[in-house]
């Protein structure tokens, strides 16, 4: 059977928010509201679909380990990230 070995680049949005749900454990609507309030901005196909990258999912892995481990809120969160710039 062969290997694939796939090179996506980190910046490529390709994840469904179904999938990144699963990916970094954090409900769907809770990945709404982070984009709704711009800490992350997956790319929009339509008015409806959301694709996130690499580089999204590596963030929201640290937002979700801030707001279970250190329960930091949604505000606290974006100051955050913007100071960690």
């Amino acid at each position: 059977m062969p290997v694939f070995r796939l090179k996506i680049p980190a910046e490529e949005p390709v994840y469904v928010i179904s999938v990144v749900c699963k990916l970094v454990n954090i409900p769907i609507w809770t990945l709404r509201q982070l984009d709704k309030a711009g800490v992350v901005k997956p790319k929009r196909i339509g008015k409806k679909s959301r694709l996130y990258s690499l580089k999204d999912l590596k963030k929201l892995e640290y937002v979700h380990y801030l707001m279970e481990e250190k329960r930091v809120n949604l505000h606290g969160i974006k100051i955050i990230l913007e100071k960690e710039g």
